[in-house]
C-alpha cells in the first residue's frame, strides 16, 4: 500500500482472528493498533495537530508542547516534526529508554520532571508543562486528555473495524485519557447500538472511582486525574488489573498468540479471554491492542526486573471479584464492575445561542422534560424575554468565535456531562454543527449546513442535483457593481427578487421590477457588514428570478439519513415588495397529488445538499410547471408554526429536534386532527408603540387558542419588512382551514395598536 507521507500511513492496521478458549462458533479479534509506525497515539496525534493547523490554533513552524511518558509523545513528534514544527515532550522518571531514544532522534527536546507533586507523576508533568507554554508563546497544547480531537481520531479506527467485520458483539479495550475506547464506541453506537463496550483498567486508577495509587508499574492506562474526555456512559463493564495480573498477562499474549506487545495489550488480552471463555456461541469479540512491546525490554520482560520490584509478591486472581463501585467497594486484584461510578451531575443539553421567539424558550423548557439540564450559551442573556421561566442554565461567552466557544464548553463540562447539543437560531447553526462533529454529537455533517446558510452554494447544490429552483446569480462587494446587478438581472429576468446569501426572516429580501432598484437594494445589502447578531456577513447578494404561486413549507425531521415529513405549511405573505409572512395554516389545504409532489421536492432537496440529521424547513413555490425550490434552512420552523403542529398533531416539532440531538428516534407522526391557522399583528405606519388593546376580547373569540402580544411598549414599529417588525400574533384551531383562518381575521378586528407619535422604525428585535 502505498502512501505519499509517514502521517498519511497512520491507520490501516491489521486485524487478525486469534485463536481462545471459548466455546464453538465464539470469534475473538485483535485490532493491531501498535501496527501504527509507533502505536495507536499516532492517530491522535494526527488527528489534533492537523485540526489545530485547520482552526489557526496552532500556525506554521509554532512549538508544540505535550506531557507524556509513552506513546502519545512519539506520536505527537511523528506527526509535529512531519509538519516542521519543534516538538518539546514533558514525562517523569518512569519513561523508557527506548521510548526516550527515539524521541531524541526524532529531534524533540525532552523535559523529564524530578518529583511527584500532590497529584502524583500527571500533575508534575501538567505544572512544568504550563511553564514551558508561559516562556514558548504561541506554543500548542495537544492536551490528549482534554481535547474532543483525541476520541475524534478514532472515528477512523471503528470505520476500519466496520469495514472489516461489519458486525460485532463485544468491543473491549483499555481506558487511559478516555480517547481510544470512547472515541471508538461512540462511533460505532451509531449503527451499532447494541454493542457491549468493556473497560480495562488498572488497580489504583481513579477514573472508574477508585482511590488513587501513584506508584503503578503498568503505563498507557488508568490515570491519577480524571480526564475531560472520558465517557463513562459509553462503558457498560470495567475490569481492573493489578500489576503482576496484567505484566504477567503481557507475556502470555507474547507466548500464547506470538504477539509481542505492552502491558495496554496484555490487560486487554487478559479480559478478552475472560469474556470470551464466558460468551454464548456466535458472539464476536473484538480487543483493541494499543501498544508494541519494545518499550518494555527493560521491564515486564526481564526477570530480574520482577525480582527487583518484587512482582511476583503481588496477589493474583483467577477470576474476577464482583465489586459495586457505587458503594465505594476498592479493588486489590482482578475485579469487576457492572454499577459503573458515572458523572453525578446531571448531564447537559447545550444550545448555542437561540431564536428570540417562544419556540425558542419552549426548546429550553422542554430539555428538562429528558432529564437533562439545559444550558444556553449566549453572548447576550437580555436578548430573551422569558429566559428566566426556562429553568436553564446560563453561561455567558463570545458565542460568535468559534475558539472561545470551545474554550468554553472544556473549561465548564467533560464529555460525559454533555448529551447533545442543537440550536434554534439560523445564525448560529453551523457553529453547532461544528461543535457537535468536534464533540461527536448527533447532528447533520457541517458542510450541508453551511450549504444551507449560504444561499447560492445550496442553490449550486440543487441545481447539480437537478431539481428546479429559479434562476440564479451572485453578486459580490468586489464586482463592478453596477455591470454584475445588471448582468444578473438580464440573467433572471424581471421582476427578480434580491436577498442577502446568509441572513433570517426575510430581512432586506425585496421584489425589484427595474434594474435601478435592484442595483440600490444590492448596496443597500453589501453596506450591512455584519448582522443582527454580530456576526460578519457574507458580503454578497443573491439575485433570482421570481417565480409565481403559492408559497409552502415542508417540515421534516431526519435521522442516519432517514427523513419524515412532519406536513406541509401553507404560508401567507403580507404583499409585494417585501416578503413578510403575515400568517400560517397548518396542514395546508392542498389539491389533489400536491402533497407528494411537494414532499417529494423536498426530500430531493435534503438529499442533495447532505441534512441527515435533524429538523429542516424548506420552502417551496408551487407554479403552474410543478414545485420550485426556494430556501432549505437546516432548523425547524420558526414563526410559530410549531405551534401550529402541536394543535393539530399533539406533536411536539422542538421535541423531535431535541430527540434527534440526543441521538433518539423520533416520534412517529400522527394524522392530524382539525386546521390550526396564526395571523400575526402586523403595523400599518410608524410611530412609537403605547399599547394594544383589545387582547382579552380577542382571546374569547370562538377557536382561538392563544393572542399574544411580543412587543414592548415605547418599541418603534412601523410597516413590516422582515419578520422583526410583527408585534405578535393570534393563533385559531378549527375542522376547516376557511374557519382557522377566518377565527383568526375575526380576532384581529378585536386588538387594536395605540402609537404614540410618528418616529422612523430603527431598531428590531434580534
Amino acid at each position: 500500500m502505498l502512501f505519499e507521507s509517514v502521517t498519511d500511513a497512520i491507520g490501516h492496521t491489521p486485524m487478525v482472528r486469534a485463536a481462545v478458549d471459548a466455546a464453538d462458533g465464539v470469534e475473538v479479534y485483535f485490532k493491531l493498533e501498535f501496527q501504527n509506525l509507533y502505536g495507536m497515539k499516532d492517530r491522535v496525534a494526527r488527528n489534533i495537530i492537523m485540526r489545530a493547523r485547520e482552526r489557526g490554533v496552532l500556525t506554521e513552524g509554532a512549538p508544540i508542547i505535550e506531557s507524556s511518558s509513552g506513546t502519545m509523545a512519539l506520536g505527537v513528534a511523528l506527526v509535529g516534526a512531519s509538519l516542521g514544527h519543534h516538538v518539546h515532550i514533558v514525562t517523569d522518571p518512569r519513561i523508557d529508554r527506548i521510548t526516550l531514544a527515539k524521541l531524541r532522534a526524532l529531534g524533540c527536546e525532552v523535559h523529564i520532571v524530578q518529583a511527584m507533586t500532590g497529584g502524583g507523576w500527571q500533575s508534575a508533568r501538567l505544572e512544568l508543562l504550563h511553564q514551558l507554554r508561559a516562556d514558548l508563546p504561541g506554543a500548542f497544547w495537544p492536551d490528549q486528555y482534554e481535547n474532543p480531537d483525541n476520541p475524534a481520531a478514532y472515528r477512523a479506527l471503528a470505520a476500519e473495524l466496520r469495514r472489516d467485520l461489519h458486525d460485532f458483539d463485544v468491543l473491549v479495550g483499555s481506558v487511559g485519557s478516555g480517547g481510544s475506547l470512547c472515541g471508538t464506541a461512540r462511533a460505532l453506537a451509531r449503527t451499532m447500538p447494541d454493542l457491549k463496550v468493556v473497560g480495562v483498567d488498572s488497580v489504583g486508577s481513579v477514573l472508574f472511582g477508585q482511590p488513587d495509587r501513584p506508584g503503578r508499574r503498568q503505563s498507557g492506562l488508568g490515570n491519577s486525574l480524571l480526564p475531560g474526555n472520558l465517557d463513562r456512559r459509553l462503558i457498560h463493564e470495567v475490569h481492573w488489573l493489578n500489576d503482576r495480573e496484567a505484566l504477567a498477562a503481557t507475556r502470555e499474549l507474547a507466548r500464547e498468540q506470538q504477539i509481542f506487545a505492552g502491558n495496554t495489550s496484555g490487560s486487554v488480552y487478559h479480559i478478552v479471554r475472560h469474556v470470551a471463555a464466558h460468551a454464548e456461541p456466535g458472539t464476536r469479540i473484538v480487543g483493541i491492542l494499543p501498544d508494541r512491546g519494545d518499550r518494555y525490554v527493560d521491564t515486564i520482560y526481564d526477570d530480574d526486573y520482577w525480582t527487583a520490584q518484587e512482582i511476583d509478591a503481588l496477589p493474583r486472581s483467577s477470576s474476577p471479584a464482583p465489586i459495586s463501585a457505587r458503594a465505594g467497594d476498592v479493588s486489590e486484584t482482578w475485579s469487576r464492575a457492572a454499577d459503573i461510578d458515572r458523572s453525578e451531575d446531571k448531564q447537559r443539553l447545550l444550545f448555542i445561542e437561540s431564536n428570540t421567539t417562544g419556540t425558542g424558550m419552549l426548546a429550553l423548557e422542554l430539555a428538562q422534560e429528558f432529564a437533562l439540564r439545559p444550558t444556553l450559551l449566549t453572548n447576550d442573556p437580555a436578548r430573551y424575554r422569558g429566559l428566566p421561566d426556562t429553568g436553564a442554565e446560563v453561561i455567558t461567552c463570545d458565542t460568535n468565535s468559534p475558539a472561545e466557544l470551545r474554550r468554553t464548553i472544556l473549561r465548564e463540562f467533560r464529555r460525559e456531562q454533555i448529551a447533545g447539543i442543537t440550536t434554534t437560531s439560523d445564525f448560529y447553526l453551523f457553529p453547532t454543527a461544528e461543535v457537535a462533529d468536534w464533540l461527536g454529537l448527533p447532528g447533520s455533517p457541517a458542510d450541508a449546513v453551511a450549504v444551507c446558510r449560504d444561499k447560492s452554494r445550496s442553490r449550486r447544490r440543487l441545481a447539480d442535483a437537478g431539481i428546479r429552483q429559479p434562476r440564479f446569480a451572485v453578486v459580490t462587494r468586489g464586482d463592478q457593481l453596477e455591470k454584475a446587478v445588471t448582468e444578473a438581472v438580464a440573467h433572471t429576468g424581471l421582476p427578480c427578487v434580491v436577498k442577502p446569501l446568509d441572513d433570517s426572516g426575510s430581512n432586506h429580501v425585496l421584489l425589484c421590477t427595474q434594474v435601478p432598484q435592484a442595483l440600490s437594494q444590492a448596496r443597500v445589502v453589501l453596506a450591512e457588514e455584519t448582522n443582527v447578531r454580530g456576526q460578519r456577513t457574507a458580503g454578497a447578494v443573491l439575485v433570482e428570478e421570481y417565480l409565481d404561486g403559492p408559497e409552502f413549507s415542508v417540515e421534516t425531521i431526519s435521522r442516519h439519513g432517514e427523513t419524515h415529513c412532519l406536513g406541509i405549511v401553507e404560508k401567507h405573505l403580507a404583499g409585494p415588495p417585501y416578503f413578510v409572512e403575515r400568517g400560517h395554516v397548518f396542514p395546508a389545504p392542498l389539491p389533489p397529488g400536491a402533497a407528494e409532489h411537494l414532499t417529494g421536492a423536498a426530500l430531493r432537496a435534503l438529499e442533495a445538499v447532505g441534512l441527515t440529521d435533524g429538523a429542516a424547513h424548506t420552502e417551496i413555490r408551487l407554479t403552474a410547471e410543478g414545485p420550485v425550490v426556494i430556501e432549505i434552512n437546516a432548523r425547524p420552523a420558526g414563526g410559530m408554526i410549531p405551534e401550529l403542529v402541536r394543535l393539530t398533531t399533539g406533536l411536539r416539532m422542538q421535541e423531535q429536534q431535541l430527540r434527534i440531538a440526543l441521538g433518539r428516534e423520533p416520534h412517529p407522526v400522527p394524522e392530524p386532527d382539525g386546521v390550526a391557522a396564526i395571523q400575526f399583528l402586523l403595523p400599518d405606519r410608524s410611530g412609537i408603540l403605547a399599547r394594544v388593546d383589545g387582547v382579552e376580547a380577542a382571546r374569547a373569540v370562538e377557536g382561538v387558542q392563544q393572542v399574544t402580544v411580543t412587543a414592548s411598549p415605547d418599541q418603534r414599529v412601523g410597516p413590516a419588512r422582515n419578520a422583526y417588525h410583527r408585534l405578535g400574533f393570534v393563533i385559531a384551531r378549527a375542522g376547516t382551514a376557511e374557519e382557522a383562518v377566518a377565527a383568526c381575521a375575526k380576532a384581529q378586528t378585536e386588538l387594536e395598536v395605540v402609537l404614540e407619535g410618528p418616529s422612523a422604525v430603527q431598531d428590531r428585535d434580534t
